[in-house]
């Protein structure tokens, strides 16, 4: 008899153990897109561009940082995905001004007066234009977003001469009010009533997108 352990004939030998980190089967499992996709807003809010990873990512979602990759791709990909959920109320600007008429003006005001007084989307906003006046990729994305979801598509129902220049004049004029307002918080913009700035706001954007 040997000195081993007794084991019968044809008895498989018992299997390998593997090395590494035992996989986690709910990494994959429903939910872990979204589950990424939420955790990127919250680091891309909190950090900014530069400072968030995909590592920190899928560590944020408890999911392996390949997972990130599978469904997103890169770190500009996962961005891109992040803020047009994020924007996702105002990309639904070219639809509230279908249409055009003598009042188009006022309502392009107050569509997005009326996203950035809501605490609730307006922090999502401000962490996303943090990023993207300090970062060029996370511009280059942003400018590509608005781009092609919401001046174009607004451009589009314009009977005007050159009414893509027309549209970024109008978005440029109420981004200049949001970035005084919201981010820099200069008075008397920052503490004016928002009806007493889409009174004054109001006529000019009429006079861009409507006016020969």
């Amino acid at each position: 008899m040997s000195g081993g352990r007794d084991e019968a004939p044809g008895t498989p030998p018992p299997p390998a153990r593997r090395r590494g980190r035992p996989a986690r089967a709910a990494e994959a499992g429903p939910g872990a897109r979204d589950r990424i996709l939420a955790a990127a807003r919250t680091e891309f809010a909190a950090r900014g561009y530069d400072k968030t990873s995909v590592r920190g990512i899928a560590k944020a979602a408890g999911v392996d940082a390949a997972l990130v990759h599978h469904y997103f791709g890169t770190k500009e990909q996962v961005f891109a995905a992040a803020i047009e959920l994020t924007f996702g109320p105002a990309l639904t600007m070219p639809d509230a001004l279908a249409g055009g008429g003598a009042d188009v003006g006022e309502r392009m005001a107050r569509f997005m007066f009326g996203i950035w007084e809501n605490p609730v989307s307006r922090q999502p906003l401000l962490a996303i234009m943090r990023s993207a006046l300090t970062n060029d990729t996370a511009a280059a994305v942003l400018r590509g977003l608005i781009e092609r979801r919401m001046l174009q598509r607004v451009a589009g129902e314009l009977d005007v001469p050159d009414p893509e220049f027309r549209v970024q004049l109008a978005a440029g004029h109420l981004m200049g009010i949001a970035v005084l307002r919201y981010v820099i918080k200069m008075d008397p913009v920052a503490s004016a009533d928002p009806e007493e700035i889409i009174a004054m706001v109001a006529p000019t954007l009429q006079r861009y997108l409507t006016q020969p």
